[in-house]
């Protein structure tokens, strides 16, 4: 595998940053969140189903920011400075989890940060057309979700330390995850700064007088003519579908084995070894990625991600629950990585941050479709499985139009 240059290596830095947080609302953050909800007394039935709600909400007010930031961002100079807000602020409100007391007020820290982080990514995954070439953009893409994945977890382990031995370690369980919080947000922000340090904008827009009119002339032009470059908008709708079914299964993952009534501490340490495989699966896909075309690569994890969903319909033990955790870990990495790359090698350079935006709409700012569907269906029907299960059909439609996509590669 090529050495990384140092610009590369500092955007991967980001990477290993916001990763701590994204790890810690999959897997601690639920369960503090029960904590929290129990004891204002609300039903164990509706916990999975109001964090579900909340998260939603937080990717609905994405999808309708990030293109109009990501279109700002664009123009000479605004890239670094929109990141680096956006990544502070998501951090700032990480370290201040433990402050809210009862459970509504802590979701609506929760959304902010959600927020933040996932606009920090829109400038984030657009910056990758500035910091390497094309013929590397998989490889470097890939490594970034790895050591992600794996960086994330020297955070969570010393959190998990305190959050499971707090009694042994003479603290209460708030001064343990006020610990927990401050940790990870200290975390995010010490490899934020290398990137904001390092980058500069290569592609850019130059800047116009009335810059709120043109950003918005620029985003309505381009939606109204991205119909027309189909495989851009195949490959937007097809990503909508199957990214949306990951980012579920991500999101839900803790609160989905704690509605089950299963093992916290075992279910925490089965989430630390989806990351730990997600390490060398996702350096596998940076390898295979130079061998085999991409767009092979990404309908493997697709058709992957349809067996693990189907395989929720009759999840109910702890061992099922970590032969689960193994198989995202394979696959969580290179679905995501390919996409990323693949998306940017067909989008102009200069308007990375605004398609970039159209990306987090059909990616984590979409994924408010599948949340809704597991909450409603787990409503409805009073079991969980038969609501995760329902994302198999997402991972069907999703692979059906990357296909036709994908053709177009060879037309």
């Amino acid at each position: 595998m090529k050495k990384l240059t140092k610009l590369e290596l500092k955007w991967i830095c980001y990477d290993i940053g916001n990763s701590a947080f994204i790890l810690l609302v999959s897997t601690i953050l639920p369960i503090y969140f029960n904590s929290l909800s129990s004891a204002a007394g609300v039903a164990e039935s509706d916990y999975l189903s109001y964090w579900s709600y909340a998260t939603s909400i937080s990717t609905i007010i994405v999808a309708l920011l990030g293109p109009i930031l990501g279109t700002i961002a664009d123009y000479k100079g605004r890239k670094k400075r929109v990141f680096l807000t956006s990544a502070l602020l998501g951090a700032l409100a990480l370290a201040c989890f433990w402050i809210p007391s009862y459970w509504f007020s802590f979701l609506v820290l929760y959304i902010a940060a959600k927020i933040c982080y996932s606009l920090s990514l829109v400038f984030y995954d657009s910056m990758l057309v500035d910091i390497t070439t094309e013929q590397n953009m998989d490889s470097v893409s890939s490594q970034g979700y790895a050591y992600g994945y794996i960086g994330s977890c020297i955070p969570f382990v010393i959190s998990l330390v305190f959050v499971l031995l707090y009694d042994k370690l003479g603290i209460t369980m708030h001064t343990a995850m006020m610990i927990a919080f401050l940790i990870n947000a200290g975390w995010w922000i010490a490899f934020t700064l290398p990137l904001a340090k390092a980058y500069r904008q290569k592609h850019y827009i130059e800047p116009q007088r009335h810059v709120v009119v043109d950003t918005f002339s620029r985003l309505k032009k381009t939606l109204s003519s991205i119909r027309k470059e189909r495989k851009v908008f195949l490959f937007l709708l097809s990503f909508f579908f199957f990214i949306d079914g990951v980012y579920t299964i991500i999101d839900l993952a803790t609160a989905y084995g704690t509605s089950l009534g299963l093992d916290t501490t075992g279910l925490l340490l089965a989430l630390l070894f989806t990351q730990i495989v997600a390490f060398p699966a996702s350096l596998t896909f940076a390898s295979l990625s130079k061998r085999y075309d991409t767009a092979k690569l990404i309908k493997i994890c697709i058709a992957a991600y349809f067996l693990i969903a189907l395989f929720a319909i009759q999840l109910d033990k702890l061992w099922e629950f970590w032969l689960l955790a193994g198989a995202v870990g394979c696959f969580q990495g290179g679905i995501q990585a390919l996409s990323r790359s693949y998306y940017a090698k067909i989008i102009p350079e200069n308007a990375s941050g605004e398609y970039f935006g159209l990306f987090d709409i059909c990616g984590k700012g979409a994924s408010f479709l599948g949340l809704l569907v597991v909450g409603l269906v787990t409503q409805y029907t009073g079991h969980q499985n038969i609501g995760v299960a329902a994302l198999t059909f997402m991972f069907i439609i999703g692979y059906v139009l990357f296909s036709k996509a994908a053709k177009l590669d060879n037309d």
